[in-house]
């Protein structure tokens, strides 16, 4: 938690000060300019699969659109003096409404990968959420980590003893929520992926949990290293299974003792369902526009969602997050705190762990800033009432 007398905004006077040297920053204060940079710097393949989405990219525009239509209205003459972006998540206490959303095969990013990514969350004392398919063991993120905030995406396989196994370690590695994505039990039809015929997976990246896992490498007639080509198919055949419904939650919460979070949810009836299988909580989020093309904007969706459960689950938001006043107003829509995804990536292929830092103390001054020029102390006091829509 961050001291009274401190704010997120500081940042902004750092970087001013810095400038009395005649240093700048490395990476541009618009975050939004950061994709347009990642393009231009790394190879198609990694750059495509971050930046791609499902068909044309209609629901990635979809999902920018539905924030850029709410717009903020400012209240005056209140006293915004001293600040306190602090948050309490699912029993865990935030000192601001933002986590590191879960992104696979960092890797193709940048060598430092996940740990990189981890440190910087660490670093700041917002949570990340580690990826099923990361390209270093979960063991060695946490690692890296020491005794910060760490959450552990379960991208749900078809052998339950290999997602018991993910389970065990999760919680032996310190990671203290479970986040179980629901909207990949296929993968979706990517034209920047399959233009490229670039998938990493392929090639036994953002494979290492599944490579290092005792119950996995039963599976296998070699050792992983002896037949890679059979350890890929084998975590290809596994990965996903379409044929989970919501019976099967029951397995999830047996076998984890934690809160447990379900990623994908847009529908308000999906959400109930989440809430009466003993779910903690729900993440509206339409993958960033990954999955179904023509799907839902995610900011349409999470006021019916927050509506629905948000006196019984947590409602946490991603999909579409690039700048600080985002974060307001996905708040103002009935999130407790939200995910953040590719810009971190995009700050990562550019800068490594520094760029990750950037991107998250940009979010958070800038967010700072809006909360106290919009007349809000903290986000609890940010309601529906704090925007408008601009007419169709």
């Amino acid at each position: 938690m961050r001291t009274v007398g401190k704010h997120w905004a500081d940042f902004q006077y750092e970087i001013y000060l810095n400038g009395m040297t005649g240093a700048v920053p490395r990476l541009p204060t618009d975050l939004t300019r950061l994709e347009e940079l990642t393009e231009q710097r790394l190879g198609p393949g990694p750059v495509g699969y971050v930046a791609g989405s499902a068909g044309n990219g209609s629901t990635t525009r979809a999902n920018r659109a539905a924030l850029e239509r709410r717009r903020i209205v400012p209240r005056m003459l209140r006293d915004v003096h001293e600040r306190d972006l602090s948050v309490e998540v699912l029993g865990r206490a935030l000192p601001a409404p933002l986590a590191l959303a879960p992104v696979g095969v960092l890797s193709i990013m940048h060598p430092d990968a996940e740990s990189a990514a981890a440190r910087a969350a660490a670093a700041q004392g917002v949570p990340f959420v580690l990826s099923s398919a990361s390209s270093m063991p979960m063991e060695q993120v946490a690692e890296a980590m020491g005794d910060a905030e760490r959450w552990f995406q379960l991208y749900w396989p078809r052998d339950p003893e290999v997602a018991r196994s993910f389970l065990d370690r999760a919680r032996a590695a310190g990671f203290s929520v479970l986040v179980v994505t629901l909207d990949t039990p296929l993968l979706a039809w990517r034209p920047r992926d399959l233009d490229q015929a670039y998938l990493p997976f392929l090639h036994g990246v953002g494979t290492a949990n599944y490579f290092s896992d005792p119950a996995f490498q039963a599976g296998l007639a070699k050792p992983v290293h002896e037949d890679p080509n059979a350890a890929v198919m084998h975590f290809v055949g596994m990965f996903a299974d379409p044929a989970k419904s919501w019976p099967d939650l029951a397995f999830l919460r047996e076998n984890w003792d934690g809160p447990i979070v379900l990623k994908g949810v847009l529908h308000p009836d999906d959400a109930r369902q989440a809430a009466d299988a003993g779910m903690d909580g729900v993440v509206v989020s339409n993958h960033g526009g990954r999955q179904v093309a023509g799907s839902v904007a995610a900011a349409d969706a999470l006021p019916r969602v927050a509506d629905a459960v948000g006196d019984r689950l947590t409602v946490l938001f991603d999909s579409g997050i690039r700048t600080g006043d985002d974060i307001f107003k996905a708040l103002a829509l009935g999130a407790r705190a939200v995910l953040v995804g590719r810009p971190y990536v995009y700050g990562l292929g550019l800068d490594g762990r520094p760029g990750v830092e950037h991107v998250i103390r940009c979010l958070l001054a800038e967010l700072d800033l809006t909360l106290a020029l919009s007349g809000h102390a903290t986000p609890g006091t940010i309601g529906p009432t704090d925007l408008v829509e601009d007419p169709a």
